[in-house]
């Protein structure tokens, strides 16, 4: 992983742990998620000039189809998990995609992991589980509210990824003429499917009332929400283009540390010595990733 792609890997997972501090302090995470990708899809339409949709290849809109279906249950779990439980449990939960992910993208995807890299993302996952269970075995650590829907959180995450990393392959592969990167113009047409079905399920859960509220109260957060999930989205698809998923996914982890210090100062909430351990474990592992794989 070059200098580069690390540096805009670990600009991805600030943006991303801000967005969903954002969502957290909502009085509605999911009518606060639901107007971000309004938000999104009303300013990214003047992007549809700066490419030619007939150049996205055929490949890439069943990718979209499908990614669509997975985000649209990434966003409703993440913002039910938001509504029960505190940031510096679900996330990390959320955000352990690293335990399962290499498992899954070496036989479907052929994405080789050394064995430097493997004990790096064990080193990662090993921080990440500290952070979530504070070091404590059995079942009442697991039982956290919100912890069931964080769970659920992460297998569209591992989902997602996949499906992303296939698509920019698609991508990469496609004669592109126009200015546009391609990452950007696949996050914009990603969130049309993703606002077309989350909105209709976020009408149905959040009270009429709230919505005006929740737009007077956060529209200067809604309007940087979708900034900061364009700018994570789009630069971790970017990465995506040429370093291995699960390095580029076991680098993103360092969201987790970033979010405990907005759980910290945003949200009032206050991690324990062994998160703060587990913390630090993730960052080792991922040194070790980037160093040595």
């Amino acid at each position: 992983m070059t200098p580069f792609v690390l540096g805009i890997v670990l600009t991805s997972a600030l943006m991303h742990a801000l967005w969903n501090a954002y969502a957290k302090d909502s009085e509605s995470p999911i009518a606060y998620l639901a107007l971000v990708h309004g938000v999104t899809v009303v300013a990214g339409l003047p992007l549809l000039a700066l490419f030619d949709l007939r150049e996205v290849p055929i490949s890439v809109w069943g990718a979209l189809a499908a990614a669509g279906i997975v985000h649209t249950c990434y966003m409703s779990w993440l913002a039910l998990a938001y509504e029960r439980g505190e940031m510096s449990v679900v996330y990390p939960i959320a955000r352990s995609t690293p335990a399962f992910l290499p498992l899954i993208a070496v036989p479907v995807m052929g994405d080789p992991v050394s064995l430097t890299g493997a004990v790096g993302i064990a080193i990662t996952v090993a921080g990440l589980w500290i952070v979530q269970t504070e070091g404590r075995f059995g079942l009442a650590a697991l039982r956290a509210p919100g912890a069931g829907f964080a769970y659920l959180t992460l297998i569209a995450t591992v989902g997602y990824s996949l499906i992303d990393k296939q698509a920019m392959l698609f991508f990469n592969e496609a004669e592109w003429t126009g200015p546009l990167p391609r990452s950007v113009a696949y996050y914009f047409l990603l969130c049309l499917p993703i606002t077309a079905v989350f909105t209709p399920f976020a009408l149905r859960r959040v009270p009429r009332g709230a919505w005006g509220r929740v737009w007077r109260a956060q529209w200067g957060r809604v309007i940087g929400g979708a900034v900061a999930g364009f700018l994570s989205y789009g630069l971790v698809l970017e990465a995506l283009r040429t370093a291995s998923v699960s390095y580029v996914t076991a680098v993103r982890q360092t969201s987790v540390i970033f979010a405990a210090g907005l759980a910290a100062f945003m949200l009032h909430e206050r991690p324990t010595r062994l998160r703060m351990l587990g913390s630090l474990a993730t960052v080792a592992g991922v040194v070790l990733i980037v160093l040595y794989a």
